[in-house]
């Protein structure tokens, strides 16, 4: 499915809105609010252009800010979490091990004892590299992994 400029302008307009305050909540219809779309349209057109719903997307952010804090800051875990807009920090703390392998406080000690050889980096280039992959979703992340069982019934 080939998407209009004008349509792909107005999905970069949601995008950029999350990018800028991912500590904000971004229900689907505020999303398609921001882009002047419907909300179905907004959804399936968002996921077609950037390759993962609005949702997973944002969640991803939300992680490489936490992660960027983490690393940067000597912050409390439970002020990160909040920080980057979780209410919960046993949902942040299980949605960020689920999508980084590892739970904040680990990441902080391996984000600290790997020190730049070569210079600061830029954030943006940092993140890109490290970017969490949610192509699949948590809860097919956690079938494979064996942390959740399927009823067959």
């Amino acid at each position: 499915m080939t998407q209009t400029p004008e349509l792909l302008r107005r999905l970069l307009r949601a995008k950029d809105h999350m990018d800028r305050a991912s500590h904000e909540n971004w229900p689907v219809a505020r999303l398609a609010q921001v882009s002047a779309v419907s909300t179905a349209h907004f959804a399936r057109s968002f996921k077609d252009a950037f390759g993962m719903p609005p949702h997973r997307y944002l969640l991803s952010r939300r992680i490489e800010r936490a992660v960027a804090l983490l690393r940067d800051t000597d912050l409390p875990i439970t002020e990160i979490a909040l920080q980057t807009g979780w209410t919960s920090l046993g949902t942040f703390g299980r949605i960020f091990r689920d999508i980084t392998g590892n739970s904040p406080g680990a990441v902080r000690d391996s984000e600290r004892a790997r020190a730049p050889v070569q210079g600061p980096v830029p954030e943006c280039h940092a993140r890109a590299a490290q970017r969490p992959d949610l192509n699949i979703a948590v809860l097919e992340k956690r079938r494979r992994s064996g942390l959740v069982s399927v009823d067959p019934t």
